[in-house]
């Protein structure tokens, strides 16, 4: 199956959208019921070109009796009931809808409550990211699920950001390039010491990390900067590059070996939290909607923060599993066998594609591609992104999923 991601923006005010859609040659489209704030092209649309969001939004109307401290906030740049047409026009054209529902990361929410958000070792706040510790930031993802389910009647759930959100992020002007912190770096300021976090860990996990952190930072001289650089590894998440928090060994050493004794505890708080979080989800929809099938972003390592959430051990009640492959497709296709290793043999493994730069618009370089993730288990190809893509961008995904057809 081949699942095209859109906005509800993309369609709505565009008559000419589902049809451009169903020629792409996808079965179903994976269409933003919650989305967090972004600055997006809009190429095919008849009355804009660009389109600002300013902060995250529920694009399905708000009833006041559904939610209870944390409530999403409705659009202005769209109907609020955006993902409603969007939907019932893309099914007119026999396309299936799945509800994309970005979960923990919302800079509104989050700024209007920083002490649900994540801190650092240091105390530092992440606005745009809610802290799954916290019993109302697990009772809003809870609400946000049944009532997409219940409102939008969508043919599926896709759940990102199930789990929590770390250090990296593209934010507005973004300036932490320059402290060249490694990857392991961004795995320790990724690790939550908010209020409900801090006292699960050892008592002296929070001076460890913040030592690690200072200690790698000082021994970085300039003639070792480009060592730390190339060290780096970005996956997007988005249309943008962003720090993961995928273990590899580095000049500064792995998250492992900063925490020495702690890290067998620490992993297993984070991942039981994250478990915990990803199965009252897939309860709740079960019981909301039976029968609607459940994709994952999912990544297999157990420091991963982001968009795709950490899933260690898998997860028998998804009936997807998604991995990011926006790097190199090697490094991809591994993380995508892993992903395959541990599903269950009724579960899909699915490949997150991007046909956005840095990729090519070449429908031969793209199919390689796919063959690669296709060889390394994946049976869905999940395609960002339908509404960014330029046409001539749209033809080449277009061409590469004929040739493998």
């Amino acid at each position: 199956m081949n699942v095209a991601y859109l906005y509800p923006w993309d369609v709505v005010g565009d008559p000419t959208a589902p049809g451009r859609l169903a020629d792409l040659g996808v079965q179903t489209v994976a269409l933003a019921a919650s989305y967090h704030s972004t600055r997006a092209a809009t190429p095919y649309h008849p009355a804009h070109r660009v389109l600002d969001v300013p902060y995250p939004a529920f694009y399905l109307p708000i009833r006041s009796s559904s939610w209870s401290r944390l409530v999403p906030a409705t659009p202005t740049w769209t109907p609020a009931d955006a993902y409603l047409q969007a939907r019932d026009a893309l099914k007119a054209a026999g396309l299936q809808v799945h509800a994309w529902t970005v979960l923990t990361h919302n800079s509104h929410l989050g700024s209007a409550h920083p002490d649900l958000v994540v801190r650092n070792a240091f105390g530092d706040p992440y606005p745009y990211a809610l802290c799954p510790a916290h019993d109302d930031v697990i009772e809003y993802c809870e609400r946000l699920v049944k009532e997409i389910l219940e409102v939008g009647e969508p043919d599926g759930l896709i759940l990102e950001a199930c789990g929590p959100m770390g250090f990296g992020h593209q934010s507005v002007h973004e300036k932490t390039g320059g402290a060249d912190w490694t990857p392991t770096d961004a795995d320790l300021l990724s690790l939550c010491f908010c209020t409900s976090c801090a006292p699960r860990y050892p008592e002296a996990t929070q001076d460890r990390v913040r030592a690690a952190i200072d200690r790698a930072s000082s021994q970085i001289a300039p003639s070792d900067h480009s060592i730390a650089e190339n060290a780096t590894r970005t996956t997007p998440t988005h249309a943008t590059s962003t720090p993961t928090a995928e273990t590899i060994t580095t000049a500064q050493g792995t998250i492992e070996e900063a925490l020495g004794s702690l890290t067998d505890e620490v992993r297993a708080i984070r991942t039981d939290m994250t478990t915990a979080m990803r199965q009252r989800l897939i309860a709740a929809a079960g019981s909301t909607a039976p029968g609607v099938p459940i994709t994952l972003h999912a990544n297999p390592d157990p420091w991963a923060t982001g968009a795709f959430a950490p899933l260690p051990a898998g997860e028998p009640g998804a009936d997807v599993l998604v991995a990011n492959c926006w790097g190199d497709p090697a490094t991809d296709a591994t993380r995508l066998a892993r992903l395959k290793e541990l599903c269950t043999p009724e579960q899909r493994v699915g490949a997150y594609v991007l046909a956005l730069p840095p990729r090519p618009a070449d429908p031969d370089v793209l199919a390689d591609q796919l063959r690669t993730y296709s060889k390394a288990g994946a049976s869905e190809f999940h395609l960002y992104h339908a509404g960014l893509a330029s046409p001539q961008r749209l033809a080449a995904l277009s061409g590469a999923l004929r040739l493998l057809s």
